[in-house]
């Protein structure tokens, strides 16, 4: 298997990639694709389990997520542990690394997953040359900006179950966005893991999930959920999916 930063020449990269719409290479020219690609690793395999990197580890690389999905967290001990998203195929892992070089969360794959590593000193050398990927890359850095927005709206003004309806439906956004079917829903995460991205305890969570299928909005069978009311849950949510 090639080292996780070592660059494939042989490999198409990024130019055949179904995901590059989703991902850095969105938008960008034929020229500037070419060169972003000749500096992408071959994808590699980060089994379910494993981080693929940690808090206060050297930022080296930046890594696409090709296949799978992750959290991210903060802290290591349980007591102390808060999981801050779900990145998930078509997302860029590794950008919470850039302002002091280090990286800020653990990301741990929650299911066997692929990720392409993009070694972080050239990518910022070519974006130097680049206009276009380093709008790309600022585009990147305001989604993740806005993504923490949406999780402080929810910790800090909403219930428990307008929190959860509002993370499902805008699971299901992603999904659709990624062409990937959303009916069910399969979530990766267990019910612990979504509690401390929530802000809610684990049985809270349940309660919640209880409470949804009661009132019609949700089928649940363990981790596959299916959305049986959409727009009684985004009235739920407070117009979250408007």
């Amino acid at each position: 298997m090639p080292a996780p930063d070592t660059p494939a020449p042989a490999l198409p990269g990024c130019s055949d990639c179904e995901l590059r719409a989703l991902c850095l290479p969105a938008g960008l020219s034929r020229h500037t694709l070419a060169r972003l690609a000749s500096i992408v690793a071959a994808p590699r395999p980060v089994p379910r389990g494993q981080a693929l990197f940690r808090t206060g580890q050297p930022l080296r690389s930046l890594y696409a997520v090709r296949s799978g999905s992750f959290k991210t967290c903060l802290g290591h001990a349980p007591a102390h542990h808060q999981v801050t998203g779900f990145p998930m195929a078509g997302d860029l892992l590794g950008l919470d690394g850039i302002g002091s070089a280090h990286h800020s969360v653990d990301a741990i794959a929650l299911a066997p997953s692929q990720v392409c590593a993009i070694p972080y000193l050239q990518l910022a050398e070519l974006a130097h040359e680049s206009r276009e990927l380093q709008r790309q890359l600022h585009r990147s850095l305001s989604r993740e900006i806005v993504r923490d927005h949406g999780v402080m709206r929810m910790l800090g003004g909403m219930r428990a179950d307008e929190r959860l309806a509002a993370f499902l439906l805008d699971l299901t956004r992603q999904l659709q966005a990624r062409g990937r079917p959303a009916a069910p829903l399969v979530l990766r995460m267990t019910r612990a893991e979504l509690g401390s991205h929530l802000g809610l305890k684990l049985e809270t969570v349940s309660r919640s999930f209880s409470r949804l299928q009661d009132d019609g909005l949700l089928a649940v069978r363990q981790r596959r959920i299916r959305i049986l009311d959409a727009e009684g849950l985004a009235r739920l949510a407070g117009g979250a999916a408007a």
